[in-house]
């Protein structure tokens, strides 16, 4: 019995000192993490909106009761909003942060950048978990392909684009492609319905 006791103060106070030099070391790592998401955050704004020299918090609610949004973008959230101003304080369009829950890996988040007249400059690729060599492809196979396009949604397909609005799925890793051309055009429809832009 007093063994019992024993082990159990001895597993006690092992527990309470882990908990402790955890705390510990969240405490002195928070800061540091949280400037380098600000930071990845910040380049991220300025890639996919480059003519823009400030980048200034939209309070937008995502559009949940909105019947096109729950059919068409249930697995896509919003996670911010920006607009993007010159040095004169003039709007020259928004940055949205999606993110897909619907990856073949998990989530992957992205800023966008649209422009008033709905082009979207680009996307900026922050958080993807997808498999090595197929849906990491991502950056380099669909990323290029959303530049400068105006069109009021995306389409993807396997047998080679024809025209601005079709993307090239990414061979081998169609869950991927689809996941996020489908939170690219989860975020031109908020530009659309919500940012007053017009689909085209």
């Amino acid at each position: 019995m007093k063994n019992m006791i024993k082990d159990a103060a001895v597993l006690f106070i092992i527990t309470v000192a882990a908990g402790l030099i955890l705390g510990f070391v969240y405490q002195i790592t928070k800061e540091p993490i949280a400037l380098a998401e600000e930071k990845a955050a910040n380049e991220a704004y300025a890639e996919v909106f480059p003519g823009a020299v400030s980048f200034d918090k939209l309070e937008l609610a995502m559009p949940e009761s909105d019947s096109v949004w729950s059919e068409e973008y249930s697995g896509v959230d919003m996670d911010n909003a920006l607009a993007a101003k010159d040095a004169s304080g003039n709007v020259l369009g928004y940055v949205l942060t999606m993110t897909s829950h619907e990856g073949y890996g998990g989530d992957i988040t992205f800023t966008m950048g649209i422009q008033n007249d709905g082009t979207l400059n680009g996307i900026s690729i922050l958080s993807i978990s997808e498999t090595a060599g197929l849906g990491m492809k991502a950056e380099s196979v669909l990323k290029p392909q959303f530049e400068n396009k105006n069109v009021s949604n995306f389409t993807y397909t396997k047998s080679g684009a024809a025209m601005d609005s079709q993307i090239d799925a990414i061979s081998g890793a169609t869950i991927t492609t689809n996941a996020v051309t489908t939170a690219v055009n989860g975020g031109l429809y908020i530009f659309q319905t919500q940012l007053g832009g017009s689909a085209q």
